[in-house]
């Protein structure tokens, strides 16, 4: 019979050595695979939330028309684009912005967002995009009845003006902002003509036809009447300057026509009764210049009007130097 023994009975279908210690190692590997594969996974995930909010298509499904007010910053603007549905968060597009924008200010203006454009696109278009650029025109020689007729239609402008006073606004073509005042854009034309004034009068010299930026306009709003031609403008502002000069009646039909229609088109031709009217404009019935303008002259018809003084001057002086009466 034999005796029991203290070794350990065999394990039934033991491992060779090698595969025992390859098991003893996976979890090893298992963790070291987590390791890895969790962080890629979430940094995976945060690129993706990114793109999905920050650069991926915003919720717009139509183009939608943003105006951005003078001053404004980001968090002004962030709530304004949540509420207009071009973004899912304000809180979220601020932070973005602030971590992935440029920094650079925000424009002021009008903006139309496409359907559907990111987050990122929509703060690079209010950032370095060019605002929706809406203009009032008003052409050279054109009188303040049209003027203000011109602005009381335009549909982007607010408020009310009135007839601005004639020969005070500077044609040329102005940029306006959807929702700003009448009132305001009125005051930058008429600015725009006092600045001109100032300029040109500096070139005026002594013994001009004109004595007076105010005169200066009144001629050269006669001129702008007289002749849509550029290349007749000079010639025109010479014919009456030499009448003003001595003092002759300028005749010129435009100042006739303007105290019966205020600077609209007459439509016919002019009435001798008309002609003989004696009023404040009549130059057939009266010398020298007209009480007022008759439109709202360009900055040429001005330059031209002066230029033409200071050739006349020059060419009166030589000739009485040749009289020897100087």
């Amino acid at each position: 019979m034999a005796e029991p023994s203290d070794a350990e009975p065999p394990h039934p279908n033991p491992l060779p050595a090698g595969e025992r210690e390859q098991g003893r190692r996976t979890p090893r590997f298992n963790r070291r695979l987590l390791l890895i594969l969790v962080p890629g996974v979430a940094i995976l995930a945060a690129f993706l939330a990114i793109w999905l909010f920050w650069a991926g298509p915003g919720p717009a499904s139509e183009p939608k028309t943003l105006i951005v007010a003078e001053g404004s910053n980001l968090t002004r603007v962030a709530d304004q684009l949540e509420q207009a549905g071009l973004i899912r968060g304000a809180g979220s597009f601020r932070l973005f912005a602030r971590a992935l924008g440029s920094g650079d200010p925000i424009q002021a203006g009008e903006f139309v967002v496409p359907p559907g454009t990111s987050p990122s696109a929509i703060l690079d278009m209010l950032q370095h995009g060019r605002p929706v650029r809406r203009l009032v025109m008003i052409p050279e020689g054109m009188p303040s009845v049209l003027v203000h007729e011109r602005l009381m239609r335009n549909p982007y402008l607010t408020g009310a003006v009135a007839v601005p006073e004639e020969g005070s606004v500077l044609p040329n073509s102005y940029s306006i902002r959807r929702g700003e005042s009448r009132a305001a854009v009125l005051a930058r034309m008429q600015a725009a003509m006092r600045t001109e004034l100032a300029r040109l009068g500096e070139r005026r010299r002594s013994g001009s036809a004109v004595s007076s930026p105010r005169e200066a306009v009144i001629l050269a709003s006669i001129v702008e009447k007289e002749t849509g031609k550029a290349s007749e403008r000079r010639l025109v502002a010479g014919v009456y300057s030499n009448r003003l000069r001595r003092g002759m009646p300028l005749q010129a039909d435009p100042t006739v026509i303007y105290p019966v229609t205020r600077g609209r088109p007459l439509g016919r031709r002019i009435l001798r009764s008309e002609l003989d009217a004696v009023n404040g404009y009549n130059t057939y019935r009266r010398a020298g210049l007209p009480e007022g303008p008759i439109a709202n002259p360009g900055r040429a018809a001005i330059a031209d009007t002066l230029a033409q003084h200071e050739a006349n001057v020059e060419r009166w002086r030589a000739l009485r130097r040749a009289r020897g009466e100087m």
